[in-house]
């Protein structure tokens, strides 16, 4: 096979390794045929998957790599002024010799041997009449169109590529610019000049292409639209998930004007991941711990920290900056917690039930119900509020009268809760001399709200071990924030809240408080992008979690998923084609199949990356700190 014809944009747009890359494109096969199970089991958008055959070189096996993006001839040519392509990402490669794949198992025994023992010198040749190498490609529905000036576009769609053309591969440049040029310019930064300086390039890491002419290619996404519209983190233990995570927020934080970051952190380990960070004077942040710390050797002993760092004396200097600089606080939980508006409210709905049959009875429900409502109105009150002493007292008074009214029985339930509704006072007076009387360092739900509305602060960690005190944490400050930014059309600053371990926050089919927290973390993932709340969810175990958030999700990092079920969720939920998401059980820690349908520069294409490692900012701040003590 000939490769005849030198295409005129091989040098700008393609590359063929020197002459080595001969091939066309074989066929064109259909992926659904429209029976159910097919459909499941696929996974991918793509509705065909193309066969690539490639004349043999002994070099190129070595060049060639999973997600490397393929180009084809389609049908829709525009004429002689522009040249428009099918783009494809391989899938698998795999070479192939033409006398093993017709040696059989009935063969005769020194013959087989005879066969195989020969192939191992062959695959050291160049014989290109003994030995192929076969490519699945997976098409990524979008055109690559070339102009005559060799000017490019990315057009959205699939078009059928012409089964027996030329198949061209996008060269290092061609990638680059597919990826990152639109946001590049918005960054205002120069991908050419690439480093793994966090606070010198905002860049995640490396797209993992032409490693073997070990070619740098950036891998840049747009941090308001990732934390805007939620993103994913999911990897089995040991895959880098906590390393990636605290990468991305370290960016966000140094490259963004003034997004807030809130993390959950139930694993008590991003303390020491953010350090360099949380130990600048000049960087507003708070560390909210389970119990008050009273001296540095508690404070140490109650961070996580990785195998290697576990006794290294260097992390007291960054942790005892925080404690200087007044940055460390802890959570004080609510005692006699004095219900909200809403809860109220919710006590009051609840007497509906075995009522149904009770005209009378609904309709003092109903009366006292508009009742509070009306109040609430006329004093510009939140549903997630406390109640305060002045309602109660007007609300005790109209509720005794309405059940007077309509003739609720004396001992009915609804009666008892209407006639009962003063002793809320003593609670709520006990609660005003319990705050009077609170320590210094300590913080309640409000106060970390008023933490997020300060324009200084920029990072909130809130590592509390215990899983009942945080989710209830959860339940509190997510719905205030979500209610306070409702009532004020509030979009900006942004707001990103993290999830660490979320299968203890979004899990499925449970009951409870993690019901609870479960259901409102997914309203805050639906309603969360217009008010400019963002979240973000890792975990080992996606098949733990609740499917409903797992779709608000437009951004995801896949490393690797050892159980089939995990990838299968993936591939299903979020059309990941199973060819491409099978190469991430080769990944080693810190390898990561990117996606997203917003905040990379082309949507919805899987890309193969490396992400910088967050221990080197680490290694670089505690070396400075010792070299200056």
């Amino acid at each position: 096979m000939k490769q005849r014809g030198e295409n005129r944009f091989n040098s700008i747009c393609f590359t063929d390794f020197e002459g080595r890359f001969l091939s066309r494109l074989a066929a064109v096969i259909p992926r659904f045929f429209g029976g159910a199970e097919e459909t499941k089991l696929s996974g991918t958008s793509a509705r065909y998957q193309c066969r690539v055959k490639v004349e043999y070189q002994k070099d190129l096996m070595g060049l060639l790599e999973e997600g490397m993006l393929l180009a084809v001839r389609n049908f829709r040519q525009a004429g002689q002024e522009e040249e428009r392509f099918t783009l494809m990402e391989i899938s698998r490669v795999w070479p192939e010799h033409f006398g093993l794949r017709g040696l059989s198992d009935h063969g005769y025994y020194p013959m087989q041997f005879e066969i195989i023992e020969q192939s191992e010198e062959d695959w050291q040749s160049d014989d290109k009449s003994t030995m192929m190498i076969q490519i699945d490609a997976i098409p990524i529905n979008y055109d690559l169109v070339l102009d005559k000036n060799c000017d490019f576009e990315f057009v959205k769609g699939f078009s059928y590529p012409v089964v027996g053309s030329h198949v061209y591969l996008l060269n290092s440049d061609m990638i680059n610019r597919m990826y990152n040029q639109k946001i590049a310019k918005k960054l205002g930064i120069d991908p050419s000049k690439t480093v793994d300086d966090a606070r010198a390039d905002p860049r995640l890491g490396l797209i993992k292409m032409f490693q073997a002419s070990k070619t740098v290619i950036p891998i840049y996404v747009d941090f308001e639209k990732l934390v805007r519209y939620h993103f994913g983190v999911f990897a089995f233990t040991g895959g880098g998930k906590s390393n990636l995570m605290s990468n991305v927020l370290r960016r966000i934080l140094l490259h963004t004007e003034n997004t807030k970051v809130v993390i959950f952190d139930i694993s008590c380990e991003y303390v020491f991941l953010l350090l360099d960070l949380l130990a600048e004077p000049t960087f507003q942040a708070t560390v909210v711990l389970e119990n008050r710390i009273d001296s540095l050797e508690q404070f140490f002993n109650s961070v996580v920290k990785p195998r290697e760092y576990e006794v290294d004396e260097r992390i007291k200097v960054g942790l005892q900056c925080i404690m200087d600089q007044g940055k460390l606080a802890y959570y004080k939980r609510p005692r006699g917690k004095v219900p909200t508006y809403n809860q109220f409210i919710e006590e009051l709905t609840d007497q509906r039930r075995g009522v149904s049959d009770k005209p009378n009875y609904m309709n003092a429900i109903d009366e006292i119900h508009d009742v509070i409502l009306e109040y609430m109105e006329e004093h510009g009150l939140m549903e997630n509020q406390e109640v305060s002493e002045d309602f109660v007292k007007y609300i005790d008074e109209m509720a005794k009268a309405k059940v007077e009214e309509f003739k609720v029985h004396e001992k009915s339930g609804l009666y008892g809760w209407a006639t009962t509704r003063n002793m809320l006072i003593d609670r709520i007076r006990k609660s005003r001399e319990k705050d009077e009387k609170k320590d210094a360092g300590g913080l309640t739900v409000e106060k970390i709200r008023e933490l997020l509305e300060d324009k200084k602060t920029r990072l909130v960690c809130i590592s509390i071990a215990d899983p009942y005190t945080i989710k209830d944490l959860v339940l509190t400050l997510t719905n205030d924030l979500l209610v306070r930014r409702k009532r004020k059309f509030q979009v900006k600053p942004y707001v990103l809240l993290v999830f660490d371990e979320a299968q203890e926050f979004i899990p499925s089919g449970a009951s409870g408080i993690d019901a609870k927290c479960s259901g409102h973390v997914e309203t805050l993932l639906r309603q969360g992008r217009k008010y400019g709340l963002g979240v973000c969810i890792a975990t080992q175990r996606i098949a733990y979690l609740n499917t409903n958030a797992l779709q608000q999700l437009h951004t995801y990092f896949v490393g690797t998923l050892p159980r089939p079920y995990d990838r299968a969720l993936v591939s299903d939920t979020f059309m990941i084609d199973k060819g491409i998401l099978e190469k991430t059980l080769e990944f080693a820690p810190g390898e990561w199949l990117l996606s997203s349908y917003i905040a990379t520069g082309i949507e919805n294409v899987p890309i193969f990356i490396k992400a910088d490692n967050a221990e080197n900012e680490i290694e670089k701040h505690l070396s400075i700190t010792k070299s200056e003590s």
